[in-house]
């Protein structure tokens, strides 16, 4: 079975960082994509994807990108859900969980258009995928 994604795209607010009951650094950061096709009136339609990036890779994140900033996410798909108890409602969530961000256009590089962009992978030994940990404000 494969479950890979590989995006670029600007972030459409700036990515918020926090950390988990056990202290492990999780990112959270919204992608616009546009879609490869154009509609019917000739505008490029644009999904708006949720990620998140772990550890070491989510401070890197927090750190060097802001909203505007252009990415590249290698990842995969994992779904979700969680009872909306406003509305008593099940809701279903679909994110990227990132293996790899590399920053494109960070915002000192937009500024000084000399920067090289980095690339920050995670670790391999470390399961990036742990939901359970996540602090109680994730709806997952």
């Amino acid at each position: 079975m494969l479950n890979k994604v590989v995006l670029i795209g600007r972030l459409t607010r700036d990515p918020e960082l926090r950390h988990t009951n056990n202290n492990i650094p999780v990112c959270s950061f919204s992608l616009a994509v546009n879609r490869p096709f154009a509609s019917s009136n000739s505008d490029k339609d644009v999904d708006f994807i949720n990620c998140t990036a772990w550890r070491k890779q989510a401070e890197n994140v927090a750190r060097y990108v802001s909203k505007g900033s252009l990415v590249a996410v290698e990842g995969r798909i994992q779904t979700g859900e969680y009872m909306d108890e406003k509305i008593n409602a099940k809701r279903y969530t679909t994110d990227i969980v990132c293996d790899s961000v590399t920053f494109l256009d960070t915002k000192s590089q937009r500024e000084n258009n000399n920067t090289p962009s980095q690339n920050y992978k995670q670790d391999e030994d470390i399961d990036t995928g742990n939901f359970n940990d996540v602090e109680d404000d994730l709806p997952f």
